[in-house]
C-alpha cells in the first residue's frame, strides 16, 4: 500500500508532549505535515515543537486540557482559523492512576482516567468533524491499548473500561461518516516503553522495559493509517512486541490479592 503526500496536511495531536505523541507529531512533521501540538504542560510542547523545528519540520503549540469540553471546542476552532483546515487528529493524551485496583480505586480517581481516556477523545472528536466535513475528508486515529482490545487484569478497572470504550466509539465515526469521506483508526498497542509506565503500582524491571514496543513503533503504524489511499480505512490496528508479557506473564502485573 503506498502512502499519500502529507505535505501541507494539518493535523492535531493531543498528548503530543511525550510518549507515542511526540513520536507522532515527529513522524508527522517528516512526512510534511503541519503539527499542532496539543498537551497540559507547555514546557513539553515547546520541546516537542523545537525538535521538529530543528529537524526541518513545521509545528506549533497549542495547550489544553482534553478534558474540558470548551477548551477542546475553542482549540478546534483557533486550528482552523489558524491553518484553514484540519485534515488528521491523532487522540494520544491519556493515563492511569496507581490505585487501580478495587481494593483501593476511589470515585475520584475513576472519573479521572474516564474524562481524559475516554470523554477527551469524544470531546476531540465531536470539535473537528465539521472540518472534516466540509472538506469531504479526514483522517482520525484513536490510541486505545491492548486493554481496549482484550481484557487485562493489570491496567485496572477504569482504564480498561474507558479504553474498551473507544471501540464503538472509532466504529460508530466510520459508520456515520465514512460516507463523509472520514475514516477513523483504533490503536492498540501492547506494553510500550513510555512514562506512562511510572504510573504503575509496580514498575517493570528494565530489562523488560527494554524488550516491549517502542513509541515510535506505534507512532509509524499510526502515521501508516493516515498516509493509506483515500478510499481505504484501517479499522483497527492491534500491535504488540514479539517477546510480549500479556502471554508470557510478568510479577509486576499480577494484582495484589
Amino acid at each position: 500500500m503506498t502512502n499519500r503526500n502529507l505535505n501541507g496536511q494539518v493535523a492535531w495531536v493531543t498528548g503530543g508532549g511525550t510518549g507515542i505523541g511526540l513520536e507522532t507529531v515527529r513522524a508527522l512533521a517528516r512526512a510534511g505535515s503541519v503539527v499542532v501540538v496539543s498537551g497540559r504542560r507547555q514546557s513539553e510542547l515547546d520541546a516537542a515543537v523545537s525538535a521538529v523545528h530543528e529537524a526541518g519540520g513545521v509545528a506549533h503549540a497549542l495547550a489544553l486540557d482534553v478534558s474540558d469540553a470548551a477548551a477542546v471546542t475553542a482549540a478546534a476552532a483557533r486550528i482552523v482559523a489558524d491553518h484553514g483546515r484540519i485534515d488528521m487528529l491523532v487522540c494520544s493524551a491519556g493515563g492511569n492512576v496507581p490505585n487501580r485496583y478495587w481494593n483501593a480505586l476511589t470515585p475520584q480517581a475513576f472519573a479521572q482516567v474516564i474524562s481524559v481516556n475516554l470523554n477527551g477523545v469524544a470531546y476531540c472528536v465531536g470539535a473537528v468533524l465539521p472540518a472534516m466535513r466540509a472538506a469531504g475528508r479526514g483522517s482520525i486515529a484513536v490510541v486505545s491499548s491492548w486493554a481496549g482490545w482484550r481484557y487485562l487484569t493489570f491496567t485496572g478497572a477504569a482504564y480498561g473500561a474507558s479504553k474498551m470504550g473507544l471501540a464503538p466509539l472509532v466504529e460508530s465515526i466510520n459508520d456515520q461518516e465514512g460516507p463523509n469521506g472520514i475514516r477513523a483508526t483504533l490503536v492498540c498497542p501492547g506494553e510500550v516503553a513510555t512514562p506512562i509506565l511510572r504510573s504503575r503500582p509496580k514498575r517493570p524491571p528494565d530489562a523488560d522495559i527494554a524488550r516491549m514496543l517502542k513509541p515510535e513503533d506505534v507512532a509509524d503504524a499510526i502515521v501508516y493509517a493516515m498516509g493509506a489511499p483515500a478510499h481505504v480505512c484501517l479499522n483497527e490496528i492491534v500491535i504488540g512486541p514479539v517477546w510480549n508479557r500479556i502471554y508470557t506473564g510478568a510479577d509486576d502485573l499480577k494484582p495484589p490479592r
